[in-house]
């Protein structure tokens, strides 16, 4: 194997393997320019103090600060440096830095929606809390004069907070009039204007009741159940959006030999652009000159660099780790696999947006009954009072309110969120309104290899048979790399406690290794054929010191916590399990077989995992997708349902449905059981809905039961629901 070194400063092998963003540069309002980058190592406070207080060192920089949740670097500064220069800077304090694309990124509108359902539900609480304390005062026997006093304050605070807290259900129940359907705010918004309008009627005609306080009741509720959706939705972000950030915006242009920095949109296939060192590629392209090798791992899933000399096909988005490249620009910009990879996950996930969530199917048949029943009440009143308008219209009211769907509303929301509070005590971050639904359907489970299975991190096999004298030796030319397997070659001699060997004269050889020398005598650690071996089947690398024989140090990935648990559980519930992955069969063979999964493939590019996994629905199976990497992303939109770890590439987060926050993966077998359990809960409140109309809608056609009462009850309903979705947290197994 060989061993890689990046230029201008060493970074973790977590980082080579980090995903790169557009760019992200502009003035601020001090005047100052301001750079914003991806520092996927940063981890700890150390994290924060080396890089804040590293850059600040620099006269030219006026402000440096982390984000640590998001991995991102905030740099205020003069505008000399440009921000390849502040790249730079962060690689020299030992972190990678990645330009970062803050449109493609922004979720600015998802929060704005968050603030304002927050803002119109604090509004609703406040006026329907003052609104009661007036009732309260008619309901204890007020005389007519005072009676109708305050029916008008209330109408005076009751109006203008269902025109102000109203406006998200009649925006929709407008917007689905003109496309021509009724959807679940049409009688909601209906019932909303009808005990409103009957209220301002009341009141103006001396009336006994007036029921401002149930319209802003049924708001308040309402909009509980609308913000309790919406942020169940709110940490899912478009993976195409994420995949398009990933794209490199600038790229060095080589012409007659002269260097320039242009963006990645003016390029045109036959350009020829320079690579350096620890740079991303932002092209497709053939290798004009140079050797080097490349981290491909985020598009093919190979663990280990690939060796590249001129003529080698490179794509967009792997990182050049070893040797300056020339690249021959052949497609750049939208024509880059990057960017087909994008088209692909978008078509992918709009696909699985179509999925049709319980409430929505149960909205079909509830919406236009409701209406139907309230119109019924409307007429045949009208038919036995002789024309009655005003108590005909009560009794409509009535029907409307009580049937409200306020608890149909809040049936699934207060479900998901109980689902998910428990699940994130154990480890799960659920994204998607619907994903536990989904994951209630699975029947197959198609699991990535490295990152997910696996740490995705190489550890030596039996180093402790190894003599103390080579592994000192290799410990000293291993510390000189930031190759994967030289770095946790170096990690666990220094675990053993041995000095590394003094050798002077290193030097990295592009694709093969490193050498140096000992006591006069040439040592190398490197690719079998550089030391002069054949290659073994095992993932390793060997060291070589003149008059030896070559010693072998070989390395196989670390199992992921809980996957022995997880698989093994999968199988005995009778779900199939598959492992395709981008790596060489080797690798994928041994996993499997020390895992116990019989169906496996290995080299797999990214459209064929997508393929795969689409093959897999077309036969009728809902395939559960768990993986890390950007080859996984369009398989993860394709999937029926989608698991991801925290450590993943962004756009592989963003793709999922959930999200494992912790290392062991077997809390996604609990995963399978809640979401089953949810969804029996769902339907439990569903009942319930339906149940309670059974039983109060009788009430309200006969004229027994006030706007007034059908507020209350429909509340009782709402409450209900609520409290059967609690049960969720409450019981370990359902």
């Amino acid at each position: 194997m060989s061993i890689a070194d990046f230029e201008g400063g060493a970074a973790c092998p977590g980082c080579i393997a980090a995903p790169a963003r557009g760019g992200a540069t502009r003035g601020s309002g001090s005047g100052a320019v301001e750079t914003v980058l991806a520092v996927p190592g940063a981890h700890c406070a150390t994290c924060i103090t080396t890089l804040e207080g590293g850059l600040m060192a620099g006269a030219d920089i006026a402000d440096a600060r982390v984000n640590l949740s998001l991995r991102r670097l905030r740099i205020r500064h003069d505008g000399t440096a440009t921000p390849e220069d502040l790249i730079a800077r962060v690689q020299s304090l030992g972190y990678e830095a990645l330009p970062l694309d803050m449109v493609a990124l922004s979720s600015t509108e998802t929060d704005r929606q968050s603030r304002d359902l927050l803002m119109r539900l604090g509004v609703a609480f406040f006026a329907m809390m003052n609104i009661m304390l007036l009732s309260v005062a008619v309901w204890s026997g007020a005389g007519s004069a005072t009676r109708d006093l305050f029916h008008m304050v209330s109408g005076m605070i009751a109006l203008p907070t269902v025109v102000f807290c109203g406006q998200p259900f009649f925006r929709s129940a407008w917007a689905g009039l003109r496309a021509g359907r009724l959807g679940m705010d049409f009688p909601i918004s209906l019932a909303i204007v009808l005990a409103s309008s009957i209220s301002v009627y009341e009141t103006f005609h001396s009336g006994e009741h007036a029921y401002f306080d149930a319209a802003v009741m049924l708001i308040f509720f309402l909009l509980g159940g609308r913000y309790l959706d919406h942020r169940t939705r709110a940490a899912a972000r478009s993976a195409a959006q994420e995949l398009a950030a990933l794209e490199v915006p600038r790229a060095i242009r080589l012409t007659g030999g002269v260097e320039a920095t242009v963006a990645v949109s003016d390029l045109a296939p036959g350009d020829l652009v320079m690579i350096r060192p620890g740079a991303r590629l932002p092209v497709d392209g053939v290798v004009e000159s140079g050797e080097s090798e490349l981290d491909a791992s985020l598009l093919s899933g190979e663990t280990l660099p690939l060796p590249v000399t001129p003529g080698a096909r490179v794509n967009a988005g792997v990182v050049n780790l070893t040797g300056p490249l020339v690249v021959r620009v052949t497609a750049a910009g939208r024509d880059s696999s990057l960017a087909r990879m994008a088209d692909l996950v978008a078509v992918a996930e709009e696909a699985r947006n179509r999925y049709t969530s319980l409430a929505d199917r149960a909205a079909r048949i509830y919406s236009p009954a409701v209406h139907l029943l309230s119109f019924t009440a409307f007429g045949a009143w009208m038919w036995i009072t002789g024309g009655d308008i005003r108590f005909a219209i009560n009794i409509s009211a009535a029907v409307l309110i009580i049937t409200c769907p306020c608890a149909l509303g809040l049936a699934v929301p207060a479900v998901v969120t109980a689902a998910s509070g428990r699940l994130y005590r154990l480890g799960l971050l659920i994204k998607s309104g619907t994903a536990l639904e989904r994951m209630a359907e699975v029947d197959c489970v198609v699991f990535d290899k490295t990152g997910t299975l696996t740490m995705g991190t190489p550890e030596p096999v039996d180093i402790d048979r190894h003599d103390a004298g080579d592994l000192a030796i290799a410990a000293a030319l291993a510390g000189g790399s930031a190759h994967p397997l030289a770095q946790a070659l170096a990690a666990a001699a220094r675990a053993r406690g041995i000095a590394p060997a003094t050798v002077s004269d290193l030097r990295e050889v592009p694709g093969h290794g490193i050498e140096g020398t000992l006591d006069g005598v040439r040592v190398r650690l490197g690719r079998a054929g550089w030391v002069g071996v054949e290659p073994g089947a095992m993932t390793a690398t060997w060291l070589a010191v003149a008059g030896r024989a070559p010693v072998e140090f070989a390395f196989a990935d670390r199992l992921r916590p809980g996957a022995a648990e997880l698989v093994s559980t999968l199988g005995a519930r009778g779900i199939p399990v598959h492992l395709v992955s981008g790596d060489v069969p080797a690798p994928v063979a041994d996993l499997a077989g020390r895992l116990g999964i019989a169906n496996w493939q290995a080299q797999v590019m990214p459209e064929g995992k997508a393929a795969f996994v689409t093959r897999l629905a077309a036969e009728g199976r809902r395939v559960l997708m768990v993986g890390d990497g950007l080859n996984d992303t369009a398989a993860l939109a394709a999937a029926h349902v989608s698991i991801s770890p925290a450590t993943a590439l962004d756009a592989a987060r963003v793709a999922s449905d959930i999200v494992l926050m912790g290392q062991d993966i077997a809390p996604v077998a609990e995963a399978l059981t809640v979401s089953r359990s949810a969804v029996r809960r769902i339907v439990e409140n569903f009942a319930i809905s339906f149940g309670y109309n059974l039983i109060a809608v009788p009430i309200a056609l006969i004229g027994i039961a006030t706007p007034l009462h059908a507020a209350l009850a429909m509340s009782l309903s709402s409450i209900t629901v609520t409290l059967n979705a609690l049960r969720l947290t409450r019981k370990r197994r359902a």
